[in-house]
């Protein structure tokens, strides 16, 4: 057990206006399990890049571990072996050198071999590969993939082999921003059940219940500060959700009495200037006595100020990290028919591979279609066949005449060029698509930028409110979520159950496929 100490970081890209960090302190323990949470842009990962020491920062942050950082980059022509092998140390190197050593057979030379053999030992040099075979067997990865090019292995399989590499480093502390995004349902099971049996690590992930599966604490990025709080995902947001709550509440209270003190202010300051007045005249009755009661008026005016004055002041501490967002609108078509998609047998062979086989159902009106299957089970395929863009393939398809379909798809890549150039090209409505893009909490500055310069999640908040800009009959979205944050995973889910528009999506977020879908396609 030992401290990672933050103390005033402050942090801002040149450029920007605003600090990322503003004399930020915290502490968090190397045992625990720490979910990272917040909205995208907040500084997530630039935190961890702050960790690496990519970045230069005012404060200071101290620590007796060493970092490091997923993902991570790889040789894709390696084996996988040698590039988990590479990432936990340069055994490859020591190998080599120590090889040169005996070779030269000097003094200084069998004394720098004890130095490297040392190392080498220390590190697990000679049973590394055994280590590693055993690691990736607890992911579900057959030893066998190791001797395959790094390059070809599925994304999940990458994802895996990383972890588990990192995890046989020593007297490291892992970094571990957003590993869900290439995996599925089971997948995303395995990797849970894996870091539940892990500590010492800082966890950046979206997925609610992957989190509540991994982390012991919850390190929050919040409007105006950074919170550790133990305990996991639920855990915390029934906390956030109470004390939001007691905040709200407290300030309409304090509201009231603000607006109350000020009506006895000026009741109680008038009483004293009339009682004032009254002094003046041939026909005043004891001015002294006079006075002094204006005088205890005055000060019980005074009084009310400033318990009003304590009362702003304490009004203004709150509802400061209340994550407040619009709910979003969208405006389904209706379908002149009761079903819209009938699929019966379907059946898709690529060479000698079934991708897939046998796959028959329907989609009503209001249906909400969830995709489910291991990566590679054909989802993406059969969305293409529903989009027309794979019409080869065995079995029966009917798709409604003209029926209007918005689709969401997973790759982003190919969003280039300005926000004006994008809404002109896609024919969207410029005003509902910016309102949509600004309740997902997207910044008004983000939009002079050119697409391809913004992150993952805000590029896919772009499509998501593209899609919801347009009036459609069915919306099918593959993988909408990836990179996308807890509070606008949120927003969507409401926002769906609200208007109940007919839906087929891919979606490996867990609790977001269960609050919506009313219908499961297993491939």
């Amino acid at each position: 057990m030992s401290l990672i100490s933050v103390n005033n970081l402050t942090f801002g890209y040149d450029g920007n206006y605003e600090n990322i960090f503003e004399n930020t302190s915290f502490e968090i323990d190397t045992d625990w399990k720490l979910g990272f949470v917040g909205r995208n842009g907040r500084g997530k990962t630039t935190f961890l890049k702050l960790l690496m020491k990519q970045y230069s920062f005012s404060g200071t942050i101290s620590s007796s571990v060493d970092f490091d950082y997923f993902p991570f980059e790889a040789d894709k022509e390696l084996t996988a072996l040698d590039a988990a092998r590479n990432s936990i140390a340069p055994f490859a190197l020591w190998e080599k050198k120590m090889d040169e050593c005996i070779l030269q057979s000097s003094e200084y030379s069998m004394e720098k071999y004890g130095e490297i053999l040392n190392l080498y030992i220390q590190n697990d040099g000679y049973i590394i590969n055994e280590l590693i075979e055993k690691e990736v067997r607890k992911l579900d990865v057959e030893p066998e993939v190791l001797n395959r090019k790094f390059g070809t292995l599925s994304n999940g399989e990458r994802t895996k082999i990383m972890l588990a590499a990192l995890f046989l480093k020593k007297n490291n502390f892992l970094l571990i921003d957003e590993p869900t995004n290439h995996l599925d349902m089971e997948g995303r099971r395995c990797v849970a059940d894996y870091l539940s049996q892990k500590k010492g690590y800082i966890l950046v992930s979206h997925d609610r219940h992957f989190l509540d599966m991994t982390v012991d604490h919850i390190l929050s990025i919040n409007k105006t500060n950074i919170e550790v709080q133990k305990g996991n995902f639920s855990s915390w947001k029934e906390n956030k959700n109470r004390q939001d709550n007691y905040e709200i509440a407290k300030n309409e209270k304090l509201k009231k009495e603000i607006s109350q003190m000020e009506t006895a202010f000026r009741r109680t300051a008038g009483w004293s200037d009339l009682v004032e007045k009254s002094k003046i005249g041939d026909h005043s009755p004891d001015r002294g006595y006079i006075g002094h009661k204006s005088a205890k008026m005055m000060k019980r005016a005074k009084a009310i100020e400033q318990r009003k004055e304590t009362s702003i002041d304490e009004k203004k501490k709150l509802l400061k990290n209340i994550e407040k967002y619009d709910a979003l609108k969208l405006i389904p078509q209706e379908y002149h028919r009761d079903t819209l998609i009938n699929a019966d047998n379907l059946s898709l062979n690529f060479g000698d591979r079934k991708i897939l086989n046998n796959v028959s159902f329907t989609v009503r009106r209001g249906d909400r279609f969830s995709i489910k299957g291991k990566n590679g089970s054909g989802k993406s395929s059969l969305i293409k066949m529903l989009l027309s863009e794979i019409k080869s393939y065995d079995g029966t398809l009917n798709i409604g005449s003209n029926l209007n379909i918005s689709f969401v798809p997973q790759d982003t890549s190919f969003l280039n060029g300005t926000f004006q150039d994008f809404i002109v090209t896609e024919n969207i409505n410029e005003s509902i698509f910016r309102t949509l893009l600004a309740k997902l909490d997207m910044d008004s500055d983000d939009f002079s930028k050119n697409l391809n310069e913004l992150s993952e999640g805000q590029k896919k908040k772009v499509l998501i409110a593209k899609s919801l800009s347009q009036s459609a009959n069915i919306y099918i979205w593959d993988e909408p979520l990836n990179f996308i944050d807890i509070y606008s995973r949120i927003q969507i889910e409401e926002l769906i159950k609200e208007y109940e528009p007919t839906m087929i999506f891919v979606e490996h977020d867990f609790t977001f496929s269960e609050n919506i879908a009313t219908q499961t396609i297993e491939l």
